[in-house]
């Protein structure tokens, strides 16, 4: 516990205390490329944002290529583009030789093979990009195809002029309009005298750094100008897609995150400010004349929004995320390029399981975003496409299960083994990430209070097994025997240390409930069961023998235990309250024959059909009432029981009787408490750079100046720096270190590049990738020294 407490600590420091968001962005390869191709207005041979050349130089992967990898870290087509373009500003500085030779080999092994996987099918954007992005090189004298263009390059370039010759520069009617690829336009697309007709008010165009990059090196415009200074003082370590960002959105993603992690119940107060701030916006919004964005990332956050807050007790409406469902030319065009949608949909289909009663268009929206998350998962089927390689897993959960049949503990476990590539939408070379949500330390938490829930869950079940063996429901010789199912049910929803008497009172009465109604239907004769049914109402055990007086025994410790743990928390008896509780039906009906006897002449078929619709009905009234603080004077956790108990009679039978079955839930009780969590979290060091006094470092000089920085994030699994060598005549240097675990010892090794820029040394760091599994064993942040 000590453990869960200090890490919530530091996390509440690194993630909610005052802290600078740009820093949880995950930049953008291609756009910090462009903004170190610019040259400075005053000095024309040196680049204007050194900081920019400096992350080109520091941040190209060990396979040679820069961007974000997709599935397996492997990388993806958009890499091709990144690459190219960070290998262009590297050629227009002449420096980074050896970066470029490598950039090149990727270039030359892989851009064929990459190609080929798409299947001639390539998202707008690429094939938008690609092309302009091999001119580029070309131009630079980069020799990126020395053998002439493979077939599938020569496929793009026509792809690209189909798209130049379909889409009129102007148009502005859907996302992403041709003209925000600027940077990527033949000049016959785009005249340097019509470029600043896209300007915003801040000086961008359409919020693109590599946009109003190519903006400013055509027309030298001030306001230009101080739109890239400002995102380069603003952004620390390299530059975002999109500038500036929405901290609202990154602030959501944040307590999407520790909700489906399992962890709210630790950031509660956190979790309220954000959601206060976005509710006061929400309504200011809605008050105002709505502008209906088709842009992705607003889909994308108005639907997030509305889950986040209908989950947590806010009144909203889903007009602001449904709106584009009336417009048919927008539906096509969100159909037609579906790889920039490909996560709004989602969130819009995520969303639509909170739907009320009458929410017609929440249906629509569910229909509309299901079908095209189902297609783009046959895409992926067929080929590595895009549009879903970066969240396959979680489109494949979502709509495997609905959200009301899936267990909350149990999706914690799936949000914490999931590999995630915390990608948000698509950009241009590169999907919009937040860094945070893969952060270690979070995981780190979610993995220690997972794994301190099942060691709560094991004690509790060998209780309640000695509980069920000593009452002699056990071992009562008929029926079903759902000890462990009973446990796993309340378990799994009402999953805090915390609850851990209703957990046991609950699974005693589901267990005992079972027992009755297995007697009833199967076991006891009709004299026994008119016997035990007096014996309640009299509550008198006189006259009974056998299994009647084990159940009615049972059931009146049970009783007494609730009254006494009654007594002494709220201070009143409850135990005649619990007795008047008495089962007056006499007999039972199934509610299909029910439905068929009230309506004569029905159909078995049109009977389940009816029933069903009513089912639909009382589980969106009952979601109403649960999840809206203004719908009844019921508290809060009460309602949420209820809500609970629903779930757990959809995940037992939501396709079939999975209670009746003697292994249907198996998988779900393993992994909900004995399955100890395989997490596997690549860890990769924040670069640093470190500025030593030019001239410090000679052919056989040691270095020895204190870096008394402590390393962000990963850097918690990391001991002591031990040794720095020499490598190569490029100063490449190579520093070994020891990484401790219980499970895990090696040499994880690091990189530093000495390059002369501007008369001062620049030391690049960087911690190589490797995975590993998170246990609850950390090692404190270390300083390191050369």
């Amino acid at each position: 516990m000590e453990s869960i407490e200090g890490l919530v600590k530091e996390i509440k420091e690194e993630i909610f205390s005052p802290v600078d968001l740009y820093c949880f962005v995950v930049p953008s390869a291609y756009d910090t490329a462009w903004m170190a191709m610019i040259p400075h207005p005053q000095h024309p041979n040196r680049p204007m944002f050194y900081k920019c050349l400096d992350w080109i130089l520091s941040n190209q992967r060990e396979e040679g290529f820069w961007g974000e990898p997709g599935q397996s870290n492997a990388p993806t087509i958009q890499c091709l583009s990144a690459t190219l373009a960070c290998m262009v500003a590297l050629k227009r500085w002449n420096v980074g030789s050896t970066n470029i030779v490598l950039g090149l080999q990727f270039i030359h092994a892989n851009t064929d093979k990459l190609l080929r996987e798409e299947d001639g099918c390539y998202p707008r954007q690429f094939a938008i990009v690609f092309p302009a992005m091999i001119e580029l090189a070309q131009a630079a004298a980069l020799d990126i195809f020395p053998d002439g263009f493979v077939e599938v390059v020569d496929d793009i370039f026509c792809e690209r002029q189909r798209i130049l010759e379909m889409v009129k520069c102007t148009d502005q009617a859907y996302y992403p309009p041709l003209s925000s690829y600027m940077e990527a336009l033949p000049e016959t697309y785009v005249s340097p005298e019509h470029i600043l007709e896209h300007q915003s008010e801040d000086g961008s165009l359409f919020q693109s750094p590599s946009a109003t990059a190519h903006a400013f090196m055509a027309t030298r415009d001030k306001n230009c100008m101080v739109y890239l200074e400002s995102v380069v003082q603003r952004c620390k370590d390299g530059v975002p897609p999109v500038y500036p960002i929405d901290e609202e959105l990154i602030k959501l993603c944040m307590v999407d995150r520790l909700e489906r992690l399992g962890l709210a119940e630790y950031f509660q107060e956190e979790i309220e400010e954000v959601l206060c701030g976005v509710y006061r916006n929400w309504r200011k919004q809605e008050s105002e004349a709505m502008i209906e964005s088709i842009a992705p990332q607003q889909i994308f956050k108005d639907s997030l929004s509305f889950r986040m807050l209908r989950m947590n007790g806010y009144r909203v409406s889903p007009r602001r995320f449904c709106w584009f469902l009336q417009n048919e030319d927008i539906i096509k065009h969100i159909e037609e390029n579906y790889e920039y949608f490909s996560t709004a949909m989602l969130n819009v289909y995520k969303a639509t399981e909170l739907m009320f009663l009458g929410e017609n268009e929440l249906e629509d929206a569910r229909t509309f975003s299901r079908k095209l998350l189902e297609r783009g998962m046959a895409m992926r089927n067929v080929k590595n496409s895009v549009a879903t390689s970066n969240n396959q897993e979680e489109i494949e959960h979502e709509l495997m299960l609905p959200w009301l049949a899936r267990l909350d503990h149990l999706e914690h476990r799936v949000t914490i083994e999931r590999t995630e590539k915390n990608c948000l939408w698509m950009e241009k070379a590169s999907y919009y990430r937040l860094s945070f949500l893969n952060n270690s330390l979070l995981l780190q938490l979610a993995k220690d209070n997972y794994t301190q829930r099942q060691l709560i869950f094991m004690n509790e079940l060998e209780e309640l097994t000695r509980w069920s063996k000593e009452s002699g429901l056990r071992d009562i010789g008929f029926g079903r025997e759902k000890t462990t199912y009973c446990y796993l049910a309340i378990a799994a929803v009402a999953y805090s240390p915390s609850l851990s008497d209703l957990r046991m009172v609950a699974a005693k009465s589901a267990i005992l409930v079972t027992v009755i109604d297995d007697f009833f239907d199967m076991e006891g004769s009709m004299d026994e069961l008119n016997q035990l049914t007096e014996a309640i109402r009299r509550w008198d055990v006189e006259g009974l023998s056998d299994h009647s007086k084990i159940i009615f025994d049972a059931l009146n410790n049970l009783i007494n235990h609730i009254a006494e743990k009654s007594l002494d928390k709220q201070g009143r008896d409850v135990t005649d309250n619990l007795r008047g509780v008495k089962e007056e039906a006499d007999g039972k009906m199934n509610i299909v024959l029910l439905y068929m006897k009230e309506n004569p002449g029905a159909h078995i078929k049109d009977s389940i059909a009816g029933i069903r619709k009513i089912l639909d009905v009382k589980k969106k009234e009952l979601l109403e009432l649960v999840l809206m603080d203004d719908s009844s004077n019921m508290p809060k956790a009460c309602k949420q029981l209820h809500l609970s108990c629903l779930k757990v009679f959809q995940m037992f039978f939501n396709s079939n009787n999975g209670y009746d079955s003697p292994t249907e839930m198996q998988d779900y009780i393993n992994k909900a408490i004995y399955d100890p969590l395989m997490v596997q979290v690549q860890h990769s060091l924040q670069q640093e750079i470190i500025q030593a006094h030019y001239g410090l470092r000679k052919e056989n000089a040691s270095l020895k100046p204190q870096i008394a920085r402590s390393f962000q994030d990963h850097c918690s699994k990391i001991s002591t720096l031990r040794k720095i060598t020499r490598l190569s005549p490029e100063n490449w240097c190579k520093i070994s270190h020891d990484y401790t675990s219980p499970r895990h010892t090696g040499i994880v090794p690091f990189e530093v590049r000495q390059l002369n820029l501007g008369g001062q040394v620049h030391l690049k760091f960087r911690l190589r990738s490797y995975p590993s599994i998170l246990t609850p064993h950390r090692v404190a942040k270390p300083l390191f020294w050369l």
